[in-house]
Formats: structure tokens, C-alpha cells, sequence
């Protein structure tokens, strides 16, 4: 009898040790997080001014796939290329019809202009 407190005991123990693990490490997509001003929106015209590495915010449509994970993005000032990661896109479905905002920072070298899009969002 002894022996079967003991395991429910333990048993105990470890189901609400367990729980409260699971919590911890899973809550935290529910927790919140910074809420103040972010990068402001710019333009495309204005993005392919700005340096390597500089952060972006864009808004405007995808007009087409340029093969792999390169689209062609649009706004009312111009065009730019942007590579979306599989992954970065987070489930997320657009057409040519959608506006949408992406994040991102400028990756740029001597013959070469792009945005790497870190997130998406349908607007």
C-alpha cells in the first residue's frame, strides 16, 4: 500500500512539475511584446536609396513569382525584387490583388538590389 502512495505521489509530483514546464516554455507565444513606435512605412523609391542592411517596412502587392523564393513587389513609386523564405511566410496565402506589408532590410551589392522579407502580413 505504501509503495502505491508513494508512485501516485510521485506521479503527482512530476505531472504538475510537467505542466507548469509546458507553460513556461509554450506560454510564451501568448505573452505580448514591445508596443511603441516601430520602423516607418517607406517606398520603394525611397528603399532603393537606403544602404545595405538598412531596416524596411513596405507596403504594397506582389505582382508575380520570379522563380524560387524571389517575387516582384510593387508600389506606386516602383518596382524591387524581395526573397521571402518559405518559412517567413507563416501559412500566409496573397495574390497580385492583395496589399500587404512586409518587414524586412535591404540586401545590397554591387550589381545586385533586393529585399530580404523577414515578415509578411496581409493589410
Amino acid at each position: 500500500m505504501k509503495k502505491l502512495a508513494m508512485v501516485s505521489a510521485l506521479a503527482l509530483v512530476l505531472g504538475i512539475s510537467g505542466n507548469a514546464l509546458a507553460q513556461q516554455n509554450f506560454g510564451a507565444a501568448n505573452q505580448g511584446g514591445y508596443t511603441g513606435p516601430t520602423i516607418a512605412s517607406v517606398s520603394v523609391a525611397e528603399a532603393l536609396k537606403l544602404g545595405d542592411d538598412a531596416p524596411v517596412v513596405l507596403q504594397g502587392k506582389i505582382e508575380k513569382n520570379l522563380g524560387g523564393e524571389k517575387y516582384l513587389f510593387t508600389d506606386n513609386t516602383g518596382s524591387v525584387t524581395i526573397e521571402i523564405d518559405d518559412d517567413d511566410w507563416r501559412g500566409l496565402s496573397v495574390n497580385e490583388k492583395d496589399t500587404v506589408e512586409i518587414r524586412g532590410e535591404v540586401d545590397k551589392d554591387f550589381m545586385n538590389f533586393e529585399i530580404d522579407v523577414d515578415s509578411i502580413a496581409k493589410k
